[in-house]
């Protein structure tokens, strides 16, 4: 008897494709919009918490916060993120993936509400609150990746799967675009309600004392996302995997798949004792290291990779923009109308570069499938980046007319990282692992990806604070050979497309030899009677 053989995996990898999959991917995909959103718009908002409160009244150049506050500010919440990814993805191996879903969606609502509310009478504790809100934060958004991929993909059939988890992925796509959309709206309604009076360095150098609300009201809109899609979370039920392969009740899993699915699904009970017999063993044994060590080596590998340029592209933004000339330098616009053509600029990036990506690899996906997208993906970020990397003076050099060019190439890497890793990364760790250990190793996997993120925001993103030539160039050119290092990491894993999840990560194959062993056991018992 094979994995596949059970009616509740049969139903599943079969179903046709019907509302309750839209469902499904419309309330885990709500969880990294929110995710998004949270992480990004602190892109938006950075410039302006350093002219509030780091402003030197002696001084001839815009506030600035400085680079190790920029660096924790920033990054802060991708230490919670790597924590928390570890922390509720293990929990969703042992306790269920339902029972810890809602809890990360409660606490991002809290925190990012907290971030809003940052207090303290000077700025190093206004700074140290908002970083402890946000580590928190980071904490709870951690446990919405390995959560919903493998929700997910426990729920999709498999010829749709990695399609219907590319589109939960794809709308962290649409909250960067809404993080750019609510700070540009905001500042602009902020602009008509404070306007500038004529110019002068004075006004020009100092900050509207109402834009302390501004970035207060930009960070609490993160928790709305979230405490609208709780109540739907909790009314999902648990995956019929992890309930018939994992607690052992075919009953529940048929009658609750059969539920949702709106088909009657029979009830094998008797047939769960031998599949869980045949994959007892542990993470890190002898034997899942033989089965898929090299397939988790890849997956952390690659994430770890893509993230270093990933992030360091995000990040860094704001400090690139003004060499494509899409926003004026600091010394030339007060902090409300600098922070509206930040966020302007990062929604058309967003819009034209980063969001197009997503959904290619949501319609080519089981086309292309993921490996090669993978590869296609890491291979053009590495030459676009060395191209801006290598005639970085020539491009921003406004006399040369070639800060469109320098948009093009540059947006060209986002949709690339879209249309390629930043997805597939995603998308396989869910697919590659047995059930038991499927978000654990999701989440070890997405960890990793964290620590390349942690690698931009402390290490590459202080290259282009100061938006000197040679060091944007130089970041430019590292991101490029990081990328093609993850190319190479590729091949560390296979492709999963049209496959069922146990065929995929060799749950059948423990079956199927435990099935040998009872035939052999059988006939030699007859030959001894005999």
């Amino acid at each position: 008897m094979a994995a596949g053989d059970l009616a509740i995996l049969q139903a599943l990898d079969s179903a046709r494709t019907q509302w309750y999959h839209l469902t499904a991917i419309i309330i885990a995909g709500m969880g990294f919009f929110t995710d998004a959103y949270d992480l990004f718009c602190i892109s938006t908002v950075s410039k302006l918490l350093g002219r509030l409160y780091y402003f030197d009244p002696a001084s001839s150049t815009p506030g600035k916060l400085p680079v190790h506050v920029n660096n924790w500010v920033i990054g802060v919440a991708l230490v919670g993120t790597l924590a928390g990814q570890l922390f509720f993805g293990l929990l969703g191996d042992k306790f269920g993936r339902k029972r810890v879903y809602g809890i990360t969606l409660i606490l991002m609502a809290i925190c990012a509400i907290g971030s809003g509310l940052s207090f303290g009478c000077t700025a190093k504790s206004v700074m140290s609150t908002l970083c402890f809100f946000r580590f928190w934060l980071g904490f709870g958004i951690g446990g919405d990746y390995p959560l919903s991929a493998t929700i997910m993909s426990e729920y999709a059939n498999k010829k749709t799967r990695g399609a219907f988890i590319a589109a939960v992925f794809a709308m962290q796509g649409v909250g960067i675009i809404f993080a750019g959309l609510v700070s540009t709206i905001l500042s602009s309604i902020f602009l008509s309600a404070y306007p500038a009076v004529p110019y002068s360095l004075d006004r020009v150098l100092s900050t509207q004392p109402e834009a302390d609300y501004l970035w207060r009201i930009v960070l609490m809109l993160g928790a709305l996302p979230a405490l609208l899609t709780w109540y739907w979370r909790m009314k999902m039920p648990e995956t019929g995997r992890y309930t018939a392969l994992i607690e052992g009740n075919a009953k529940q899993a048929a009658a609750d798949m059969g539920r949702v699915l709106n088909i009657e699904i029979q009830t094998d009970q008797d047939r769960l004792g031998q599949f869980k017999a045949s994959n007892d063993y542990k993470l890190f044994s002898m034997e899942f290291w033989q089965r898929h060590g090299m397939h988790l080596i890849g997956t952390m590998s690659t994430w770890f990779l893509l993230d270093i340029a990933f992030y360091s592209q995000n990040l860094a933004q704001k400090d690139i923009f003004p060499n494509m000339g899409l926003t004026d330098p600091a010394k030339s616009v007060n902090a409300i109308k600098e922070m509206f053509q930040i966020s302007k600029a990062m929604l058309v990036v967003a819009l034209f570069g980063t969001f197009p990506g997503y959904w290619f690899t949501v319609f080519f996906i089981e086309k292309i499938g993921r490996f090669y997208i993978q590869l296609i993906g890491f291979f053009m970020m590495s030459v676009f980046m060395l191209v801006i990397g290598v005639n970085y003076a020539d491009l921003r050099d406004t006399n040369k007319h070639n800060t469109g060019l320098f948009a093009l190439l540059y947006g060209l890497t986002f949709f690339f990282a879209n249309f390629g890793p930043n997805s597939t990364t995603f998308v396989l760790p869910a697919e590659l692992f047995p059930t038991r250990v499927r978000s654990t190793c999701h989440a070890m996997s997405a960890a990793a990806g964290k620590a390349g993120a942690l690698i931009a925001a402390f290490g590459v993103q202080g290259y282009t604070l100061d938006s000197h030539t040679h060091k944007i160039r130089r970041a430019m050119l590292i991101l490029a050979f990081t990328n093609m290092l993850g190319f190479c990491c590729t091949f560390m894993v296979t492709e999963t497309k049209g496959r069922s999840l146990e065929e995929i990560s060799g749950e059948d194959e423990g079956v199927h030899q435990g099935e040998m062993e009872m035939s052999e056991a059988q006939t030699e018992g007859r030959s001894v009677v005999m």
